[in-house]
């Protein structure tokens, strides 16, 4: 979306979490992290839903960072906009020289619900070795007129039917 003022970038220092085994990590709030993978073989999930309403404006920035061979790792972030909240989600998948047969998958989805709430989803990755899977998807999207329509014909008001869209669309896929 054009014409988003937003941070360039934090100003506070990132929480660093170390994860030394196979986990599934779920980001609480809004903020700057880095995680740093460190043990071959393992696999990890971390996730993080979040709501953004009113003037709120929403940011996460987040560094998975590969520092061993052989790990599985998938990150979903999904947030959802209200009113005239912003959100930028900013993720990035670093992959280090040493860890070869790396599988690592990043998704930022974003639902805004107003026309006044704007997002960005940025993903990046930086891969330093071959043999490894890597990929990322993002998007911002609003919620299809269709899907309000074919609700409401079923008797729902327009409100319950958009928090059951949105309710549906934060579940975690995993």
């Amino acid at each position: 979306m054009a014409n988003i003022k937003m941070k360039k970038s934090f100003t506070a220092k990132p929480q660093t979490i170390i994860l030394d085994s196979s986990t599934d990590y779920v980001i609480k709030k809004p903020g700057n992290y880095i995680f740093e993978l460190v043990t071959p073989k393992t696999e990890i999930s971390i996730s993080m839903v979040a709501k953004a309403k009113g003037e709120e404006n929403l940011e996460t920035e987040i560094l998975i960072h590969h520092l061993a061979p052989e790990i599985k790792a998938q990150t979903t972030l999904k947030a959802v906009g209200f009113d005239s909240s912003k959100i930028s989600l900013k993720a990035k998948i670093l992959i280090d020289p040493e860890c070869k047969k790396t599988k690592s998958f990043l998704t930022e989805r974003v639902l805004l619900v107003s026309p006044l709430a704007r997002a960005l989803a940025i993903p990046d990755l930086e891969i330093l070795t071959d043999d490894v899977r890597c990929s990322h998807a993002a998007s911002v999207t609003k919620i299809p007129e269709e899907q309000i329509f074919y609700l409401i014909s079923r008797g729902l008001k327009r409100r319950v039917a958009e928090e059951m869209i949105v309710e549906g669309f934060l579940k975690t896929d995993h």
